[in-house]
């Protein structure tokens, strides 16, 4: 077929189209080959970058020590969210929560009054991060939150002393919020607002919130942090997420059996 359309006239239009659908053929045909080749080299990419996340809101990645060696000290675990309790027949390295919430086997459908993070569906499962030392005593506990901001679903971590209460720290590794307004998610002067803070008041209940303006001195203190300026759903969206997540129908049956010294 090719020598036929060679053979016909250069100003042919049969020759001009012909060759140029064997162009378009030949050209999809290597970025597809291209695109499987490539698939497992981007999947270790990404979990590299899932790795790397995990250990700077940690606060676990030193300089020059590769993400690698640092994740020795992390150790994966699934949690049954209804439960508090580990789930041992999911693997944690290959358990993906974002497949799991399109399975309605394996999520739930959350109700308008459940759902302040607006996901409307969650995995019944998820990754908890544990960090222990030499002696195996549980340091931090680092946990998978998402939630929808302004313009996008805000996926990232958040990290817990061992009293499963103070911050560690906060940070989103994927979003599509406004550079310079919801975009400042990433900035480093913001995040480090966040160390240090409570999670839960003396009742038990979910006390950490993103707050208009600066936060406010006394008693409230420990558990605000400020909005972020000219970003106000944003804002909005991540004290949902915050609330979601370290509440009842999220971490919050996980992080109490932490606190009353189980589930290690």
């Amino acid at each position: 077929m090719i020598r036929t359309f060679l053979a016909l006239p250069n100003d042919s239009r049969a020759k001009t189209i012909g060759i140029a659908l064997t162009l378009c053929l030949v050209c999809s045909i290597a970025v597809s080959t291209a695109a499987v080749a490539l698939k497992p080299v981007q999947e270790q990419n990404k979990l590299l970058d899932k790795k790397k996340n995990i250990l700077q809101i940690g606060g676990l990645l030193e300089e020059g020590q590769s993400v690698g060696e640092a994740f020795k000290q992390v150790e994966p675990k699934v949690v049954d969210l209804a439960t508090g309790e580990y789930v041992g027949n999911i693997d944690p390295d290959t358990f993906d929560a974002r497949a799991a919430v399109a399975d309605p086997k394996q999520s739930v459908v959350l109700g308008r009054e459940e759902d302040i993070a607006s996901i409307k569906r969650r995995a019944k499962y998820a990754t908890v991060y544990l960090v222990k030392g030499p002696q195996g005593q549980l340091q931090k506990i680092i946990l998978p939150v998402h939630g929808y901001g302004l313009w996008s679903t805000l996926y990232g971590f958040i990290a817990l002393q061992a009293d499963a209460n103070t911050v560690v720290g906060l940070g989103f590794y994927e979003h599509a919020e406004t550079p310079g307004l919801g975009g400042e998610v990433d900035n480093p002067a913001w995040k480090a607002k966040w160390p240090g803070k409570q999670v839960f008041d003396a009742d038990g209940r979910v006390a950490l919130s993103v707050v208009k303006g600066a936060a406010q001195d006394g008693p409230k203190a420990p558990y605000q942090v400020d909005a972020l300026s000219g970003a106000t759903l944003t804002s909005r969206g991540v004290n949902n997420l915050v609330h979601f997540w370290l509440g009842q129908d999220g971490f919050g049956p996980y992080l109490q059996k932490i606190h009353n010294g189980g589930s290690l």
